[in-house]
């Protein structure tokens, strides 16, 4: 999927982030990370795009999925290319 914009907050010791990171690269997925335990202002934005504190928060397009696993994440991307096919 060529999304232009994909960002996914994370915080660095957080399992559920690592296993996100690693889904999307095995996926070839090009994305910007933010570390919200880093960055204020990335720690606010996803905490007013998903509506909690908990990472990790996926933002492809102003598509929102919070506090997922990888089975949810590869759900979620297969509706959005279904969605843009």
């Amino acid at each position: 999927m060529n999304a232009t914009n994909i960002r996914l907050f994370v915080k660095p010791y957080c399992g559920w982030c690592h296993k996100a990171i690693r889904w999307l690269d095995a996926h070839d997925v090009e994305y910007e990370t933010l570390d919200v335990m880093a960055d204020d202002a990335a720690y606010d934005e996803m905490v007013k795009l998903s509506g909690q504190e908990l990472a990790p928060v996926i933002d492809v397009g102003g598509k929102i999925l919070a506090d997922f696993g990888p089975d949810e994440l590869a759900v979620f991307w297969q509706k959005l290319e279904q969605e843009n096919a």
